[in-house]
């Protein structure tokens, strides 16, 4: 009996063997060859692409660099410093997708794919390295692009505003604006290289109701203060009204606490991109709570942060599915659908942006559309992929 429970024991543990051997690891080395492979592709393709449109870029710009007189070092830290990794980040999915399509295509042209699943590899074990390496990409894309990006972003609008541009916002005309729940500010003139505004108005609402008007000539933030929010103002009156009763006062200069900053009323091309995720978030909620709706462009720019990052799944999935296959020609037909499908991707995304800013569109939907109409793509794709 002890005999025939040995050997009963000894096949269980045979016939167990080849299961555990087939599950194998979770990255085996053929794994690790590929991502590789596909991240070393596209960071390679960044540095060559990238590299080609700085070149480009500042022998379009080295006259109005060298007219406005810019530094050496300002143009090198202050803005191709910071036009790389924006850039970068930017066309990050046509980057994935050349990647994917380059390398797959010669791994097909080579027969490598072929004796990947002569060995019993099917199409989805063998999209296992490829789908970590665009996970790789996609966090890496949200993190630079939601908090490193944005502080460069400043710095290299700031110098094109300067040296490129000459378009430095310093003022703006009749800004109203919802300072605290039921506190209405009105300023008819504002000078952003003063701070100073003109003809200042401020109304105060109880239950709908007016009850207190002040209006001032000049009205000045306190920028030597530690105190937020703090306004010097000039020539002002004050008028105060209780039931039928109505009190009126004036004085030359006081200062007041009023929740508003020098940046509510500038708004600077292209500001959205200067703010990293929270910074975005607190100010479209602050833009809203104050009865602004001109905040699309700053929704947009926060969806498309969360919604670009799965463009790297996506495209992946296409271009794997749309290479995997060997045929005549070699790679250059699916390098040519590659940049032909990528770039019609970021064309879409822009369009529905425009849209979303524009034509009022919910921009959390108009972020998204890309994404879906290009997963769809994708499904089809693969199921046409080979077997």
């Amino acid at each position: 009996m002890k005999f025939l429970k040995k050997k009963k024991d000894k096949s269980n543990r045979l016939s167990e063997a080849p299961h555990k051997k087939n599950r194998g690891p979770l990255i085996n080395r053929l794994d690790r060859y590929l991502i590789s492979k596909f991240l070393g592709t596209y960071f390679f393709s960044i540095v060559l692409i990238i590299s080609i449109a700085v070149v480009f870029d500042y022998n379009e710009n080295i006259d109005k660099f060298t007219t406005n007189n810019a530094p050496w070092k300002e143009i090198i830290l202050d803005y191709y410093l910071n036009f790389i990794p924006y850039y970068s980040n930017l066309f990050s999915p046509l980057f994935v997708f050349i990647s994917v399509i380059f390398f797959t295509s010669k791994l097909a042209e080579n027969s490598e794919i072929i004796a990947m699943m002569s060995t019993g590899m099917s199409f989805e074990r063998m999209m296992r390295p490829y789908m970590i390496s665009a996970a790789i990409i996609a966090l890496l894309t949200f993190f630079l692009g939601a908090y490193v990006i944005p502080e460069g972003s400043a710095t290299r609008l700031n110098f094109e505003n300067i040296y490129k541009k000459k378009m430095r916002p310093n003022y703006a005309q009749n800004v109203q604006l919802q300072v605290e729940p039921g506190v209405v500010a009105f300023i008819e003139h504002y000078d952003g290289s003063t701070k100073t505004g003109y003809n200042f108005s401020l109304d105060k609402f109880e239950n709908k109701k007016l009850v207190s008007h002040m209006t001032a000539n000049t009205i000045k933030y306190d920028t030597l203060s530690d105190v937020q929010y703090k306004w010097r103002i000039f020539n002002y009156t004050i008028r105060e009204m209780r039931g039928m009763k109505e009190k009126i006062s004036s004085g030359t200069s006081t200062d007041s606490i009023i929740k508003m900053e020098p940046s509510d009323f500038l708004e600077t091309r292209n500001q959205q991109e200067t703010m990293t995720n929270p910074q975005l978030k607190e100010y479209i909620t602050k833009q809203k709570d104050r009865g602004l709706g001109n905040v699309k462009a700053f929704e947009v720019e926060y969806y498309k942060r969360y919604a670009t990052p799965f463009a790297s799944f996506i495209l992946t999935t296409i271009g794997l599915s749309l290479s995997a296959r060997k045929r005549k020609g070699g790679m250059g037909l699916y390098l040519g659908i590659g940049l032909g499908l990528s770039a019609s991707y970021i064309l879409f995304q822009t369009i529905s942006a425009t849209f979303a800013i524009n034509a009022d569109w919910p921009a959390i939907i108009a972020v998204w559309i890309p994404n879906i109409v290009f997963t769809a793509i994708a499904f089809y794709l693969y199921t046409k992929a080979p077997r």
